[in-house]
């Protein structure tokens, strides 16, 4: 146990490090066959190449990257997963420049794995059309009408914003976030799946949080894998797990953490109907699932980037706390 003045001092100082590192996990092998082979030119004034993609290829691989503070006080590893659209980089430095939920739960002793799920960031795609379909891409105003940062329909034209909204909305911080922002495969969420799970084997149980498409993903591989899981905080997650399997999910406790305006969005209101309908199964099966409305907590302002926004950490101390109770945080 940390005495007082020393945890403050990781709090508020620079961060320690035991050690860091990164690693790719997951995969699996695809032949493909009677593709046309390509020569360019790889570089200025470099050499001709001739790429021949038939063969063997590698696809559905994940990357992580962990940081273990020099005092560790979470006592299970914290997995840190996205959502569609974006990578890892959702917890690290805001688009406004202030540390993210990595930075603070590292000043708190917990152990942290930041990935990039499969097909986004470091952890590469696969050819298209041959593996996985085309991929889908954002226009800077879709997110800022979306994530319920702007008033609506044109509210990104008109530069409009939410009452109180809480996300960096001046114009550089918006275009850092949407330089964040990556294309999103589809047909892809068994790779994805299986990576995760390749993940927790290699970690050991671990307490999960996970945002928006990764909300659904953690519930679906804590259904096929329950005993990897510590604890599962579902920020926003945009959909369920198998409903007919929710009783797989009774040992895990959990966590719904939901931002602002949240009912008052067509879209939004039916992906929360459906979670909490989903967490009312899985505690009518014996499990416990605490569902966390932030205004009515007296946190308003939430955008659907809840660990973006201007009061992201006092959410983070939210799901600290909530973490605490749960006997994981000494």
């Amino acid at each position: 146990m940390l005495a007082a003045g020393a945890a403050e001092a990781q709090v508020t100082g620079p961060i320690t490090l035991e050690r860091f590192g990164s690693f790719h996990v997951g995969g699996r092998l695809v032949e493909l066959s009677g593709r046309p082979v390509r020569e360019y030119l790889p570089t200025v004034g470099g050499a001709p190449l001739r790429i021949d993609p038939n063969g063997t290829h590698v696809v559905g691989q994940m990357y992580a990257r962990f940081m273990v503070p020099a005092t560790q006080r979470g006592t299970a590893p914290m997995m840190l997963w996205h959502g569609a659209y974006l990578t890892g980089v959702t917890y690290e430095n805001t688009p406004d420049g202030r540390e993210g939920w990595e930075h603070f739960f590292l000043r708190r002793g917990w152990t942290t794995y930041v990935t990039d799920a499969v097909e986004r960031g470091r952890s590469g795609a696969a050819m298209v059309p041959e593996i996985y379909p085309p991929p889908l891409h954002l226009p800077t105003a879709n997110p800022w009408e979306r994530f319920r940062i702007g008033d609506g329909a044109g509210s990104h034209a008109r530069g409009t914003v939410l009452p109180g909204n809480q996300f960096p909305t001046d114009a550089a911080s918006y275009m850092n976030f949407m330089r964040q922002v990556v294309a999103r495969y589809l047909e892809t969420d068994e790779d994805v799946i299986a990576a995760y799970i390749a993940l927790l084997e290699r970690t050991g149980p671990s307490v999960v949080i996970a945002h928006s498409q990764g909300g659904a993903f953690a519930w679906q591989v804590a259904q096929r894998r329950p005993d990897l899981f510590r604890a599962l905080v579902l920020v926003e997650p945009a959909g369920t797990g198998v409903m007919a399997e929710a009783a797989k999910l009774r040992a895990i406790p959990q966590l719904l953490v939901y931002g602002d305006y949240v009912d008052a969005d067509p879209r939004w209101s039916v992906i929360r109907t459906n979670a909490r309908r989903f967490s009312a199964a899985v505690r009518e099966a014996g499990g416990t699932v605490e569902d966390v409305d932030l205004p009515s907590r007296g946190i308003r302002g939430n955008s659907h980037m809840v660990m973006m926004d201007r009061n992201g950490d006092e959410v983070a101390g939210l799901i600290q706390d909530w973490l605490a109770a749960q006997g994981l945080h000494r």
